[in-house]
């Protein structure tokens, strides 16, 4: 596990894989940061998960009732609020999907991972994407924030 506590936003880094060809903490931390700084006054704590197709499929099954593995889930923290905390919760990544759809989508790994990150986090911070407005809007704010750390939009092509 790799922690950085330099900033108000923690990022714990789980990577039983042992993967070598994902983002640097410093690359995910300032995604998520920037997220956190923008919606939620730059504080939190997000585990990263990096997981293989059968830890994704089996959560997606348990959570999301889909029998399949996905890109990013997110698991948002479920405090009482008597507990004050900056825990905002886990993004669990399948590594193998993520990079079939860069591959597929013709985008750089390391921009799409982050595309996946800022998606996850906004939903850690309580946005989704259920109903078309909020789907909308929840994009747009991709886009923004994306464009912010000079990724293009992930949404051009669709």
């Amino acid at each position: 596990m790799t922690t950085n506590h330099t900033t108000a936003v923690t990022i714990d880094i789980q990577n039983p894989l042992g993967l070598t060809d994902i983002p640097s903490l410093e690359v995910l931390q300032q995604a998520i940061s920037l997220v956190c700084q923008t919606f939620n006054n730059n504080k939190g704590e997000v585990t990263l998960r990096f997981v293989d197709e059968s830890e994704s499929q089996a959560l997606n099954a348990c959570y999301r009732d889909k029998d399949k593995p996905t890109n990013v889930l997110s698991f948002p923290a479920e405090l009482p609020d008597f507990i004050p905390s900056d825990l905002l919760g886990d993004l669990v990544l399948c590594h193998s999907v993520i990079v079939a759809e860069a591959k597929q989508q013709n985008k750089p790994l390391d921009h799409h991972y982050i595309h996946l990150c800022v998606h996850g986090t906004l939903h850690l911070l309580g946005f989704d994407h259920i109903d078309d407005d909020e789907a909308e809007i929840m994009e747009q704010h991709e886009i923004t924030l994306l464009a912010q750390l000079s990724i293009d939009d992930p949404y051009q092509d669709h």
